[in-house]
């Protein structure tokens, strides 16, 4: 029996949902074979993230070689990658398997304001871009990235513009945090046109995860054959179900419900 296979190359969370967790929750949910390969340790809870352990960039390029060498994607991720060592060692292993298919989810900080990246940012921009299917920063990253506030939809438009310029193939702006009853998400590939995706907000504190979820299904479905618009929308409509039908779990901002879409006896 053959399935789609995606790899999510990410963090570890141990209250289960963000990082690789949600990201093979997400992969399982959608009918494709995850794989998970860890670039750091957490210690965080639905509160906040309290420390960081980032693994040695050797260790992490040997997890992604190794799985792609025997097993194989069809597309894979990026999420927290740490510092700009693991980001490189990334990138060399990304580049020797000829990957195509690659998501980057660029986890620049926490929700709460810590900061999940050491060293300069432009390396991302400068290297791993380029190797990108499609970045999806949320409005904070990619005000960092772009070096400028997002308050509206026309700054979004303007960031996508700059953020394409670095080589990916396409850009969403993840505008969740925009004031308004809306979310708008912005995807961009080049030339004047701009494609939004607008969703009424969902009343509920209960978003742990949701980036590391929205990009793990974009990368699900483009595993699956999807083109890269058609992974956004369905990934996006799975996100919206997730986030409905989230979990109160924990002191703070439970989780998403990765299962919504099964039903169990």
């Amino acid at each position: 029996m053959k399935i789609p296979r995606a790899l999510t190359i990410a963090g570890s969370d141990p209250s289960g949902g963000a990082g690789v967790q949600a990201d093979m929750k997400t992969f399982t949910a959608l009918g494709v074979y995850g794989m998970g390969a860890i670039t750091s340790l957490t210690v965080q809870d639905t509160v906040g993230v309290r420390r960081v352990f980032t693994l040695p960039p050797d260790f992490i390029y040997e997890q992604v070689k190794m799985v792609l060498e025997d097993i194989g994607a069809d597309a894979l991720k990026t999420g927290m990658l740490g510092n700009e060592g693991v980001a490189r060692a990334v990138v060399e292993a990304v580049r020797e398997s000829g990957m195509r298919n690659l998501v980057v989810d660029p986890v620049l900080a926490s929700t709460e304001g810590r900061s999940l990246f050491e060293g300069d940012i432009a390396s991302l921009k400068r290297e791993l871009f380029p190797l990108a299917e499609l970045i999806t920063p949320n409005l904070i990253e990619a005000g960092l990235l772009c070096g400028m506030e997002i308050k509206r939809v026309r700054d979004m438009e303007e960031c996508a513009k700059k953020l394409l310029a670095f080589g990916p193939r396409a850009v969403l702006i993840k505008g969740g945090h925009l004031r308004g009853g809306k979310a708008i998400d912005l995807l961009y590939e080049g030339g004047e046109e701009f494609h939004y995706f607008v969703r009424d907000k969902v009343e509920t504190k209960n978003t742990h995860g949701t980036g590391c979820t929205l990009s793990a299904a974009i990368t699900a479905y483009l595993a699956k054959g999807e083109s890269l618009k058609g992974a956004v929308e369905k990934a996006k409509d799975y996100t919206h179900g997730a986030i409905e039908k989230s979990l109160e779990l924990g002191r703070g901002r439970g989780p998403l419900n990765h299962l919504w879409r099964l039903r169990f006896r």
